[in-house]
């Protein structure tokens, strides 16, 4: 009986000497605690594009309300909403009584000034009753040319009518322009950035716009004015920004997101799964593989996002292998086995 018992102790103590070289090789640790196996990816410096995106809405390059001066009644609408018109198109008309007297009493000065001119050049009539009759014409032809560009009105920009507040026969009554017309070739947009930004932008520069109305397509503009001043309540400063729209598919009033490129950085871009966000704080880590496989916790300072990685502008070397999977069981000075 002791023999056996004997042979069993034996037997039992291999089998424990085989499980703790069994654990050795394996990776684990003989007090039967693991050691964490991670997954790591070497990150290196790459020119990373410095953009922002900012939303705006799509203004029309000009936008001008057309009126008469004066209270009068509208004899002819010639346009209606929508309608395309070219600059110097006669849009609408106006009572024109008031014109043709207008007309009148400025060819009558005209043919009268003629035939005093005739006189005093004969001597019969002096310098000032001349003087008396130009002036008095002057003054008829300028009441006749102001009756005639606020009778027949005409459109000062190519554009589109987006408006019209009255109808044929009513009562111009100042209250509301007769028509508004928006000039669309081009468009411009406005976009507020920040003033940390602002020796990074100049004029001339090209912008990507994209908007709802048009998933997946992008227009080209450029940028045209750069407003002088910063907001002091914001801290940005506006920004002109003009698209040829020669196609007319950007419409006024369109929500639009406008892509400013600011230069290149060399930096280190690491994705965004190896970031560690730490709790109670907005600061950012890594975890950083050494050469004696343990790990250390490293704060970075992170840059642009681009898709599914992170611009690191600070905290990693060029060349640094870091942990992309396993951080929950990690701190700094832990012992870890990479995933092969």
């Amino acid at each position: 009986m002791n023999r056996t018992i004997r042979t069993i102790s034996l037997v039992a103590a291999a089998a424990a000497m085989v499980s703790c070289a069994g654990k050795r090789n394996s990776g684990e640790e003989v007090s039967g605690e693991e050691i964490p196996v991670v997954a790591v990816k070497q990150v290196f410096a790459e020119d990373v594009p410095q953009t922002g995106v900012y939303t705006s809405t799509v203004q029309a390059y000009v936008k001008n309300n057309i009126a008469p001066q004066t209270v009068m009644r509208i004899k002819d609408i010639k346009v209606e909403i929508g309608d395309f018109v070219k600059k110097g198109q006669v849009v609408a008309e106006m009572d024109a009584i008031n014109l043709q007297q207008a007309l009148l009493q400025m060819v009558n000065d005209s043919t009268e000034y003629s035939r005093l001119k005739g006189l005093y050049e004969a001597g019969g009539l002096s310098r000032s009753d001349l003087d008396a009759m130009e002036l008095k014409y002057n003054v008829s032809r300028n009441t006749y040319e102001n009756l005639l560009e606020n009778t027949v009105l005409l459109s000062p920009v190519d554009g589109v009518i987006s408006a019209r507040n009255y109808d044929r026969g009513d009562m111009f009554t100042m209250g509301q322009p007769i028509y508004t017309v928006e000039q669309i070739t081009p468009v411009k947009l406005l976009i507020g950035i920040s003033e940390v930004d602002y020796t990074k932008v100049h004029v001339g520069d090209k912008v990507r716009i994209t908007v709802d109305a048009f998933p997946g397509k992008v227009f080209s503009g450029s940028i045209s004015r750069l407003y002088p001043t910063i907001d002091p309540a914001t801290h940005t400063f506006t920004v002109e920004v003009i698209v040829g729209n020669a196609d007319r598919m950007l419409r006024p009033g369109m929500y639009a997101k406008v892509t400013v490129r600011f230069g290149v950085n060399r930096s280190v871009v690491v994705p965004d799964e190896a970031i560690v966000k730490q709790v109670g704080s907005g600061d950012r880590f890594v975890y950083v593989l050494n050469p004696d496989s343990t790990v250390t916790y490293t704060k970075v300072v992170p840059g642009r996002r681009m898709d599914y990685t992170y611009e690191i502008l600070s905290g990693i070397e060029d060349g640094a292998t870091i942990v992309t999977e396993g951080q929950v069981r990690l701190k700094s000075g832990v012992r870890v086995r990479v995933e092969q």
